[in-house]
């Protein structure tokens, strides 16, 4: 039989790539069972729909793309070319789809599902695994990708979809996100071991106003937060060296080439001694942060009231 193009109008080559999957998408099963039974009627049963929907919906298909998918003999169908073709990247698009459902199903599973946790650089080497650990205990199975980042990239990824949570400082406050203060971590002045201060253990910062800072990079809290406490104390601090890590820092310091106003040590570092801040009150808030109004699957859930159960004791002492 020869097979001729279809004349009804089809989709063109530059139509609108949303439209063609729209019209395709919803029969695609179909066709794929039609072509594994080669049987209408087999097919039908097998997908538990009515032959007549079914009929229609390949003789549909078959218009829209605008060319003949089967050869028809009665109630049974062999594929044509076009069709075999269509075949090897509609069981490919189906396969893909079947993988696609099962990894989400997988990262919402109570029991092994996976939650998208970020947290600051600073809390990485402590924190954060103390906190796995304890949650595990109970939730043995559940898997965690884990991001550290600073905390505004963090926050650009909770509004990507990308992290169901984050610990970060400050905590944030804007009418998309949620934020829940946990706990408080108290930040001392690192002086390098020779520096005239190191015989001190606590100090006003006002008198660090001469002092050479090392201090991270604009866009991360603790930036913000030592600018804020220098203004404060009367001063502006006046920076040498700008990085990213709270721990590349206290190198920076103990190579004598400044001071910085950092969060405890996991720890403790040779060459630097840390001064308390008695003046103005030095410390950053430490908070869990998620989309508003974005649903959470069980382990997320779990995650979350396991954090909010640890307000006050998130910190190692």
């Amino acid at each position: 039989m020869e097979h001729q193009q279809r004349s009804a109008k089809r989709l063109s080559p530059d139509s609108d790539t949303g439209d063609m999957t729209m019209l395709l998408a919803p029969r695609l099963a179909y066709f794929a069972g039609v072509a594994r039974t080669e049987h209408v009627t087999r097919a039908a049963q097998e997908l538990n729909v009515p032959q007549s929907t079914l009929s229609r919906a390949m003789a549909r298909l078959e218009q829209d793309l605008g060319v003949d998918l089967f050869t028809r003999h009665g109630r049974t169908v062999s594929l044509t070319p076009a069709g075999r073709t269509f075949l090897t990247s509609v069981e490919r698009a189906l396969a893909e789809v079947r993988r696609a459902a099962d990894e989400v199903r997988a990262d919402a599973d109570p029991t092994t599902g996976k939650v998208a946790f970020g947290f600051l650089h600073t809390m990485g080497a402590e924190t954060v695994p103390g906190l796995l650990q304890a949650f595990r205990a109970d939730h043995p199975r559940i898997r965690f990708s884990l991001v550290q980042n600073y905390g505004e990239a963090m926050i650009e990824k909770l509004r990507a979809g990308e992290l169901d949570l984050c610990l970060t400082s400050p905590v944030p406050d804007a009418p998309d996100l949620v934020g829940r203060r946990l706990d408080e971590q108290k930040l001392r002045l690192v002086v390098p071991a020779d520096h005239p201060l190191a015989t001190r253990k606590r100090i006003r910062l006002a008198e660090a106003a001469d002092e050479t800072f090392v201090t991270l990079e604009p866009g991360y809290g603790l930036r913000r937060i030592t600018d804020d406490l220098c203004k404060e104390a009367g001063f502006k601090p006046r920076t040498a060296f700008e990085g990213e890590e709270a721990e590349t820092l206290r190198g920076l310091v103990a190579a004598g080439l400044g001071v910085a106003l950092l969060p405890p040590p996991a720890f403790p570092r040779p060459g630097v001694v840390e001064l308390t801040v008695t003046a103005p009150r030095a410390a950053r808030e430490i908070g869990v942060a998620w989309l508003e109004g974005h649903p959470d699957t069980p382990p997320v859930a779990a995650f979350k009231k396991f954090l909010l159960s640890r307000r006050g004791n998130l910190l190692p002492t």
